[in-house]
């Protein structure tokens, strides 16, 4: 059964940095894509913000590239997330899940960005 932990998340002024961690448990994490999602406030729908593809590639949503990079350790089963220049507007719980077949969501870690 695929679980998903994510950790890294905190406090921090605008302009810092973070560094966001996804474990997987299950098998298949090697061969699939995944991502980082965010949902703010409690109840909306999740926005998928960061994807890594198998062969490597990302694709980032508008509002966070040049600012967030994700990235993968297959042999660790764990998916990154460098979060550098965050934003007040980055404040959210983040999650990671992959994208083709969502499956039950972690607990999330929060992100709270002060100005």
């Amino acid at each position: 059964q695929v679980r998903l932990v994510e950790s890294g998340g905190g406090l921090v002024q605008a302009g810092g940095s973070l560094r966001l961690s996804c474990a997987a448990s299950g098998s298949g994490f090697s061969i699939r894509r995944i991502g980082w999602y965010r949902q703010t406030p409690p109840g909306n729908q999740r926005e998928l913000v960061a994807t890594i593809y198998v062969s490597g590639r990302t694709d980032y949503t508008d509002s966070v590239k040049g600012r967030l990079v994700i990235s993968r350790d297959n042999g660790k089963k764990t998916v990154y997330l460098q979060m550098n220049s965050l934003k007040p507007e980055d404040t959210a719980v983040y999650y990671c899940n992959y994208p083709l077949q969502v499956g039950s969501w972690g607990q999330g870690t929060q992100v709270t960005v002060s100005a």
